[in-house]
């Protein structure tokens, strides 16, 4: 039973999404369950507590009857009494029964709720019952578990356990093919009874014989020990839910989960923060017993039929319960390990392991963001500034550059630049933000692009760079050539774009706090600089991308190509003249694995790859060439990456790549693989040191392969308008006919889906970000892209326009409408139009529609719709809206 409004949507998602269809007859366990008397102790187990209700009444010394009418905080339909004819014992058997209640009552059915608490309380062990349970549209029964106190906080961060539940029996099921007859094991947990702090996750079963909980008594039960509970029902082991395993990289850092299971968040008495655990917290304390019925509710009212049958409470359902028995693990009491019931999968997330919803921690943040100060915008945290001469810094557009800031200097002595500090921002929404260049010292410098449009009157003026930090705290100033990156004279040329770069380590041995830099200043030197004007660029802070090439026309001599185990010598060879040098291996009989490696064992230079500061965007790719395939023609290829000496590895097949095909001999194809995912997969991707591609171990005879353009290295981001809702800052929009586009569900593939329909009044829809249209004003800039990236959608078209040749089309607006491009949705590289009932995909080159006029620097408007006019009678459906890496 839960204590929280919104719980139904989210447990019938959990039903219809994880429901288990039983193969009970399948089952092997360490105790043979086919030949256990359900009334006897099960063996390992030693029984602890019981209740048989052999005697004439509920015991008050085991037992506690709740008196209250709140609903359960799930809107639930009952008062709970500890009137005699809701709750009783007789023939052996506890009845818990639901009633109407009497005209003018708070609530319309009367119940009963019977707990434990301060009476028994358990910690660890094997806890069942046998029960009969009820049945109507409404019913509501459960067996559960709460915390005796709550040493984690207020619920959920304390956990719940709910050994067995099933809502509606033998009602209507439109989800299946018989009358409801489900169960549900269940945990709660997370960092507060919000919905976003609410985390829940189980799983549901019903007998493999179709056969109804309501009909007959069943046994129900849960195996609890330290880390992981199991869930049964009839002996049969249906789920089974694990605390979470931290992951760790070659720095001792958690950067992902090896199993995602629960957690809990509480306060360290110590410093008052508070703190994930991803350890068996919140479940390594004691909890107590509940027994319940409840009518109606968020849950059991807005599933199956609907509402409270009425006549199936006319009169009473009934929990019958036989026992409630409750067992200690004698091979370790303190654990409740070494007395396991269990069977082959009870471990496999494809059939009894559960997920969990703990958060997946990653490494904390090295300081290593890029900051931009101007790149044609100015930054309003970082305006530019003229320390002394009282002159404005303007923004010009250059022929070359586009708009730059351009400086002047007049007869007063001055200093120019960007400055953070807060006596010096005049942009209300501007805060003061110094870097923290500490992340990046290896390799982060200051750069930018200078142009001097005319020369200082003293021709023995001398550019300066200067930094200061934390308030001029310290500084160091250099000469501007020290940072000249080229191979001309490096004093600045007049009309003439230069590069500079001042790396942080450099500033840092000069003096610099790197840690707090709240001043950047180009300028000829104090008192010198009357009558020079110059002009500034893509000024930023800022690190390269690490990355890695395994092999680009020639052998990496830090990473060289290898052969296992096949005492082959890999080769670089000669192959078409889009690749030119390649890397090829050759399989023999002697089963082996191939690829690149650093370690010096092998003959590499011991240089480990950190991919950890791109593991967002990140990527391994490489080209390869089949020259002949395995004498194994079925034989998968695999792609092998580890990390760290083997500490950790992640083998997938080649259809897995983005691209998901398999090798053809003779073609080059290309394999993308995401670090994210190799990750998550396990890969501790902080010291990556062998790269290999291969067949199958043992399948590889005959292969002769060629790989080239090997390299892991960050992509171009992706940028998501919708996928399950609308990205933030976006809304989904209608132009001018006053409709509301939705979120609706769709298919399991699509799941929540934009919906737009066009009724007579002439529009356009999609969405945006313009503040006056319901956004936040976050365009994206999609430059990064314009090379190689796409716009792409999936679209369905539920119903067509009434004109049934209207053409769809695409339309996208950059700042503010300034720059536009709209196409016919068939010229995209698919060539389709919309087919009634169909998802089909639409990808649109972003160079081609940048080509066609689009600013690809600020797009605010993405459309999708029938042409203006003519779109009336068409519904239609947009998912997985992307611009994205092609």
């Amino acid at each position: 039973m839960k204590k929280a409004n919104g719980y139904l949507p989210r447990l019938l998602a959990l039903m219809l999404a994880t429901m288990l269809w039983g193969c009970g007859d399948s089952a092997t366990t360490k105790t043979d369950l086919d030949s256990v008397d359900p009334s006897q102790p099960v063996a390992d187990w030693k029984l602890k507590w019981s209740d048989e209700f052999d005697g004439s009444s509920i015991d008050p010394r085991k037992w506690t009857r709740e008196v209250n009418c709140d609903g359960g905080g799930n809107n639930e339909q009952q008062c709970y009494t500890d009137a005699a004819e809701n709750a009783f014992v007789a023939a052996g058997v506890l009845n818990i029964v639901a009633r109407p209640a009497a005209d003018g009552a708070p609530k319309p059915y009367t119940s009963a709720r019977l707990n434990t608490q301060y009476k028994a309380d358990f910690k660890y062990g094997r806890i069942e019952m046998r029960a009969k349970l009820p049945f109507g549209q409404g019913s509501w029964p459960a067996f559960w578990m709460m915390p005796t106190d709550s040493e984690y906080g207020g619920w959920p961060r304390s956990g719940e356990v709910d050994i067995m539940e099933a809502v509606n029996l033998k009602a209507d099921a439109p989800d299946q093919d018989e009358p409801e007859n489900r169960i549900v094991g269940t945990l709660h947990y997370g960092s507060g009874a919000d919905e976003a702090g609410h985390k829940y996750t189980g799983k549901s079963y019903k007998k493999p014989d179709g056969s109804n909980p309501a009909d007959d008594f069943h046994t129900y039960a849960i195996e609890w020990q330290e880390g992981e509970f199991r869930w049964y029902m009839d002996g049969y082991l249906y789920a089974t839910q694990r605390k979470s395993e931290v992951r760790y990289n070659s720095r001792g850092e958690a950067v992902g989960l090896a199993h995602r299971g629960w957690y809990t968040q509480y306060y360290d008495q110590g410093t008052g923060e508070l703190i994930t655990h991803w350890d068996n917290a919140p479940f390594d304390q004691y909890f107590y017993l509940i027994l319940n019925l409840a009518v109606g509710g968020n849950w059991p009212a807005n599933v199956n039929e609907t509402g409270i049958d009425a006549e199936a409470f006319a009169n009473g359902q009934a929990l019958q319960v036989d026992y409630v028995r409750v067992y200690e693990c004698s091979a370790d009491p303190l654990t409740g390990k070494g007395c396991e019931t269990i069977r082959p999968g009870y471990a496999d997330l494809d059939d009894a392991l559960v997920e969990g919803a703990a958060p997946i921690p990653s490494p904390p943040s090295n300081g290593a963001e890029n900051l931009t100060i101007f790149d044609g915008t100015l930054n309003p945290n970082w305006p530019a500034w003229d320390c002394c001469g009282g002159s404005t810094p303007a923004v010009v557009d250059d022929p070359a550059l586009g708009p730059s800031v351009e400086f002047s200097v007049g007869a007063a002595p001055t200093v120019n630049g960007f400055i953070t500090r807060s006596a010096f921002i005049t942009d209300p929404t501007g805060v003061p933000t110094p870097f923290d260049g500490s992340g990046m010292l290896e390799k982060g410098a200051i750069r930018f692009d200078l142009k001097v449009v005319s020369a200082p009157t003293d021709p023995g003026s001398v550019w300066k760079f200067k930094v200061e930090s934390n308030g001029g705290e310290t500084a160091v100033e250099l000469n501007l050539v020290d940072g000249y990156v080229g191979s001309s004279d490096p004093s600045p040329a007049v009309g003439q774009w230069e590069y500079y770069e001042f790396p942080l380590q450099m500033l840092a041995d000069a003096g610099l706090d790197v840690s707090k830099i709240d001043v950047v200043m180009i300028f000829p030197a104090w008192g010198s600089g009357n009558g020079a004007v110059y002009r500034m660029n893509n000024v930023e802070i800022s690190q390269a991308s690490p990355r890695l090439d395994l092999f680009k026309d020639a052998e990496n001599p830090a990473w060289p190509m290898w052969d296992c185990c096949g005492g082959s010598t890999p080769q670089v060879v000669t192959d078409d003249v889009d690749h030119g040098a390649t890397a090829e291996f050759s399989i023999g009989a002697s089963p082996t694995v191939m690829g690149f490696i650093t370690r010096s064992a092998n003959g590499g230079g011991d240089t480990p790859f950190d991919a950890s500061t791109i593991v967002e965007n990140g990527v391994l790719q490489f080209d390869m060439r089949a020259v002949s395939l395995p004498n194994t023609p079925s034989a998968p290829w695999l792609l092998k990456v580890e990390a760290n000496g083997g500490a950790s590895a992640v083998e997938v097949n080649l259809n897995t790549s983005l691209e998901g095909q398999n090798p053809a001999a003779g073609v080059w194809q290309t394999y993308t693989f995401k670090l994210a995912d190799l990750a998550a997969a396990g890969l501790d991707i902080s010291a990556i040191d062998v790269v290999m591609v291969f067949p199958a171990w043992g399948q590889g005879e005959g292969a002769t392969y060629r790989i080239d353009n090997a390299a892991i290295y960050e992509a171009p981001p992706t940028y998501t308008l919708y996928d399950d809702a609308a990205r933030t800052g976006w809304v989904l929009w209608d132009c001018c006919a006053g409709s509301a586009p939705v979120s609706v569900a769709d298919d399991v593939d699509h799941g929540q889906v934009a919906e737009f329909s066009v009724g007579a009044t002439p529009t356009v829809l999609g969405l945006i970000t313009r503040s006056a249209n319901g956004g936040d004003d976050q365009p994206i800039d999609a430059t990064a892209l314009v090379d190689s990236g796409v716009m792409r959608f999936d679209m369905k078209m539920v119903s067509a326009p009434n004109n049934a040749s209207a053409p769809w089309l695409l339309k996208i607006e950059s700042d503010g409408g300034a720059t536009a491009v709209e196409v016919n949705l068939n010229t995209s590289l698919e060539a389709v139009d919309p087919v009634a009932g169909v998802w089909q995909t639409y990808t649109f080159k972003l160079a081609d529609l940048a080509a066609a006029g689009l600013d690809v620097t600020a797009i605010d408007v993405v459309m999708v719709f029938p042409a203006w006019g003519q779109g009336e009678g068409a519904t239609y459906r947009i998912d997985n809206m992307e611009l994205a890496p092609f």
